[in-house]
């Protein structure tokens, strides 16, 4: 019936699908439209029962209609039918058992059993319509069932906030403390049942308690809430255990006996539920909150003892603040003395304000005088009055110093008791002793009599004297032009040090005011002086301008060559080869070239000589540079020691090659610096340019990159550039990541080669060697990588990883007596924290120190010897070894056995592979020299590259003791050299798992 429904028949009133459609219509839950989907499924012809299950992503079921739990075998039909939703399989059946997936992203699934001989496909294409329409009504009624809860909880959220704001509202009030917590209380009661509710405060010094506030509805024995009492007097109650416990309780009678430690008396009338709360500051018990339920449908939850906890702390806010309120009087009592003394700071701040504002008025009105079209009497006067509006300046006057520092001129004089003045020769009144000093004079007429006494001035001639006389010199720069002063001849009158400071800002705008007139002046009488020396002066402009030209091209040549050389400078060349490159692209048949030079051990030349026959070198090198080339290729020097040649026009690469083995003959010849006859070298890179180039960078960088690989090849030659020195390039970047990448997926592994005992084979220890597990070039040795480590900064952290590696697998497997080596670059020994670093990680493994020899070159002891002599014998002190690897090769090998806490040393190879050649008595006598100045120092000796059996016995004849090499033993993995440890067959020696072709090189 419902198939034909939904394949277009008409509904008709007795239609079942008719009214299956309107009870789908009318359910608004995903319940009920999980019930109109299962009443679908099982209206439909065959089915026996069906479900609808909702499934969590970890496989739990959460909800089902009809509310029955699926068995295992349906839950997991039910998870395979989500794992197959949006493939050709949506329903996968199990027998008479189909699931079908509704809802994907809300895992939603019907479950159907039908029955015997039903089959599945055909039973799911007739109901598969009405299923899909039912999905659909069922993913809008979860949406609105969502947007319901969302409703809910932001309502209730809304309602806690408002709550919790009126809470800490009244924290802060003014009410009274009765007030305030029935105001809580009420509160309270708005978010939890809270009709029976009772406050707390307990005093742990004097061990009290005392009720606050009290509401119980069936209580009558009412605590009383105006008094303390001894805490002991409740002992074992519930609150007893709340307060000493400052733990909250919360549940029924038996709850609440399985949360207290120890006997619980039981106070008061029986409640059904019961929730106390301790209020704590910084973890003590001030006091406690509770609330309880006579209503066996009324319990307590978490969310109720977390906002009684939160009405806690603000209870005990009120009570610390009546508890402050007279300390806070006082406060502001302290406080109002305070503001007033700022008050008064703050008028006197206003009063200077008000005289800084006049200050600038008057400052501003001089500056305006300086440029004002007046004539000199009318400025005086207006500087007078200026003067008058800050203070008292009835007696006023300037004086300037005349042009030839004799005379005194006084341009203004305004005196009372004294006429005007023009001018007088300077003496040693008030004035000149003011001038001499170059500070402002304020003084009383005592003080100007004991200036008399004193020798400083003499007043004869001076006219009357001032009662009190202020004078402030008139400054440009440093130079003192004159003084403008003030006097007064009535008690009335009297300046003081404001007055001062006033007319000495005044005093600086004056002066500037003056020296910018004069400067006017100056010029104007300038120019009618210089009408008359025109002709004169153009004369002089022009040759000014020659000079200027000059300078310009003298400056132009500074800015492009070097200041060292004369030579043009990377700037200059990067123009020319634009230039050129620029020709090449309008005529692509033509060519140039670059040839990028760098001198080979500069450096060493620069150290040894000094800086100064530095200097001469690299002038002797560009000199012969110039005289390889001809017009118009260039030299140019670009940084220190490197250098280039650009040649404009040539047949590349011959021309370029037949230049470069010019320059390498020419700069080869001996060359004398500082009474030392040097032979120097360079190495060249070659870079031919053509149309493809457009910019100077590339080509300078193509240059550079064959310059690097010509120092690589052994410097003194030179590399022309090709696509695979570029490559090259690229590789060693590519290389620099797949290194990271290898020390993240840990593909570095420890290769071991046995040292053997000579006069008995005896595999005594191992020394530890670095490979690379590389996932598509297979294993590779240091060789072809670790120079690339090395410049990468990466060598370090492998380095540690393979030390960790080593240890580890030497305490799990290595023999108890058998030692390990493992080489110590230069690197780490520069680091203080090396040996602590290595001792925290050899007691994190737990292998015994003294198994372990670290091996360092003399390259690492040269780089700074007290350092790593202070680090070695760290290590010795607790239990490392130290080995001085390749002895005999480097520069004072015998100086490092007596001043290093050496253990062994390992003879290089080299010596070692002459032993068994014909007239080998040097190696031999140096071998055996070492071997007796090893034995008297009592250091351990290594042979190290024992290849043949002669070497080998020639080394035990001279009392060698240990030696490892392809004959002893390659280097091999950890479990190659386990099963060949015990290998010590007379005459022969342990081959590990067989020859390699490795190197022993760590």
């Amino acid at each position: 019936m419902i198939q034909t429904h939904f394949n277009g028949a008409q509904p008709r009133a007795d239609n079942p699908a008719l009214s299956w459609l309107g009870g789908l219509i009318d359910a608004t839950t995903p319940d009920e439209v999980g019930g109109i989907i299962v009443e679908l499924a099982e209206a439909q012809a065959g089915c026996r029962k069906a479900a609808v299950l909702w499934v969590a992503s970890d496989g739990a079921c959460l909800n089902s209609v009809p509310p029955t739990a699926p068995d295992a075998d349906r839950q997991a039909q039910a998870l395979a039918a989500l794992a197959a939703a949006g493939s050709q399989q949506q329903s996968p059946a199990d027998g008479n058992h189909l699931a079908f997936c509704l809802l994907r992203p809300e895992r939603v699934v019907l479950l159907v059993t039908l029955g015997a001989g039903v089959c599945a496909h055909d039973w799911l294409a007739a109901v598969e319509p009405g299923l899909r329409l039912a999905a659909r009504h069922l993913h809008h009624a979860m949406k609105l069932a969502d947007l319901y809860d969302s409703h809910n909880q932001l309502e209730h959220s809304e309602n806690l906030q408002s709550a919790l704001f009126a809470i800490s509202d009244l924290a802060s009030s003014e009410l009274d403390m009765p007030d305030m917590l029935q105001s809580i209380h009420r509160i309270v009661s708005t978010l939890m049942y809270g009709e029976n509710f009772f406050i707390v405060k307990h005093d742990a010094d004097r061990r009290t308690m005392r009720f606050l506030y009290y509401s119980d509805i069936k209580d009558d024995d009412v605590p009383d809430t105006t008094r303390d009492f001894p805490l002991e007097d409740r002992r074992d109650t519930l609150t007893w255990h709340l307060l000493t416990g400052g733990k909250p309780l919360m549940g029924n009678n038996e709850q609440l006996l399985a949360q207290v430690s120890g006997p619980l008396t039981w106070e008061g009338p029986n409640s059904d539920d019961w929730l106390g709360v301790p209020i704590l500051r910084e973890g003590q018990v001030h006091g406690a909150l509770v609330v309880q339920s006579y209503d066996k449908g009324i319990v307590y939850s978490h969310d109720d003892q977390a906002l009684l906890e939160f009405v806690g702390s603000h209870i005990l806010t009120a009570l610390e603040r009546k508890q402050s309120k007279e300390r806070l009087e006082e406060s502001v009592r302290k406080r109002t003395q305070e503001l007033a003394q700022v008050n008064r700071d703050l008028q006197h701040n206003i009063v200077e304000l008000q005289r800084a504002e006049r200050l600038q008025g008057a400052l501003f009105q001089l500056a305006q005088l300086a440029t004002a079209d007046i004539d000199e009497s009318e400025f005086y006067k207006r500087v007078h009055a200026v003067v008058g509006a800050l203070l008292n300046a009835e007696n006023f006057f300037i004086a300037l110093l005349a042009p030839d520092h004799e005379t005194l001129e006084f341009p203004y004089f305004v005196d009372g008791t004294e006429r005007h003045r023009d001018r007088r020769t300077l003496g040693r009144g008030l004035t000149e002793y003011v001038l001499r000093r170059g500070q402002p004079l304020r003084a009383g007429l005592a003080d100007i009599v004991e200036l008399e006494r004193q020798g400083q001035v003499s007043l004869k001639g001076m006219g009357s004297p001032a009662l009190c006389w202020l004078g402030v010199p008139l400054m440009v720069g440093d130079e003192v032009i004159g003084l403008v002063a003030v006097q007064s001849y009535t008690e009335a009158v009297v300046y003081s040090v404001a007055d001062e400071e006033l007319l000495s800002f005044a005093a600086l705008q004056i002066a500037n005011s003056i020296h910018r007139r004069r400067a006017a002046t100056s010029l104007h009488q300038a120019n009618l002086q210089l009408e008359h020396r025109v002709e004169e002066r153009t004369l002089e402009l022009r040759q000014q301008i020659a000079q200027r030209e000059q300078i310009q091209r003298q400056l132009k040549h500074q800015v492009m060559h070097d200041s060292l050389t004369g030579l043009p400078n990377r700037g200059f060349l990067r123009d020319r080869i634009e230039r050129v490159l620029a020709l090449i692209q309008r005529h692509p048949h033509r060519r140039c070239a670059l040839l990028y030079l760098d001198v080979d051990r500069f450096k060493v030349i620069n150290d040894s000589l000094g800086h100064l026959a530095g200097d001469a070198f690299l002038k002797a090198i560009a000199n012969r540079l110039q005289r390889c080339v001809r017009e118009p290729d260039m030299v140019a020097r670009l940084a220190g020691d490197e250098f280039a040649i650009l040649l404009e026009d040539i047949d590349v690469p011959d021309a370029a090659i037949t230049v470069a083995q010019r320059v390498l003959a020419t700069l080869g010849l001996p060359l004398k610096i500082a009474g030392k006859e040097l032979e120097p070298s360079v190495s060249v890179g070659i870079a031919g340019g053509d149309a493809h180039y457009v910019d100077a960078d590339e080509l300078l960088r193509d240059a550079d990159i064959a310059l690097y690989r010509a120092k690589e090849l052994g410097r003194k030659r030179f590399v022309v550039f090709d696509e695979t020195l570029a490559k090259g390039m690229v590789d060693v970047l590519a290389m620099e990541g797949e290194l990271r990448q290898a020390l993240h997926h840990d593909q570095f592994q420890p290769y071991f080669q046995p040292i053997c005992r000579l006069c008995d084979a005896k595999v005594v220890g191992y020394e530890a060697l670095m490979r690379w597990n590389h996932p598509q070039l297979g294993l590779l040795k240091p060789g072809d990588f670790l120079k690339v480590a090395e410049d990468s900064g990466l060598i370090e952290a492998i380095d540690w990883r393979m030390f960790e590696l080593s240890c580890g697998l030497l305490s799990r497997y290595g023999a108890k007596d058998a030692f390990m080596t493992f080489n110590v670059s230069a690197l780490h020994l520069r680091h203080p924290d090396f040996d602590a670093r290595l001792i925290r990680m050899v007691e994190a493994i737990g292998l015994a120190p003294s198994r372990l020899i670290a091996e360092v070159t003399e390259g690492a002891l040269l780089d700074n010897p007290e350092i790593v002599r202070a680090t070695l014998e760290r290590l010795r002190e607790v239990g490392i070894g130290a080995a001085l690897d390749d002895f005999g090769t480097g520069y004072s090998s015998l100086s490092y056995l007596h001043s290093l806490p050496l253990r062994m040393l390992k003879i290089d190879k080299a010596f070692v592979q002459e032993l068994d050649k014909t007239g080998n008595t040097n190696s031999t006598t140096v071998v055996a020299a070492i071997l007796a100045l090893a034995h008297a120092l009592n250091i351990q000796v290594i042979a190290e590259g024992i290849e043949t059996r002669a070497q080998r016995d020639a080394l035990m004849a001279m009392g060698c003791e240990m030696g490892q090499g392809y004959l002893l033993g390659y280097p091999e993995p950890v479990d190659c050299w386990l099963d060949s440890r015990s290998n010590t067959a007379s005459g022969d020696v342990p081959k590990a798992c067989g020859p390699s072709t490795d190197s022993d090189m760590p």
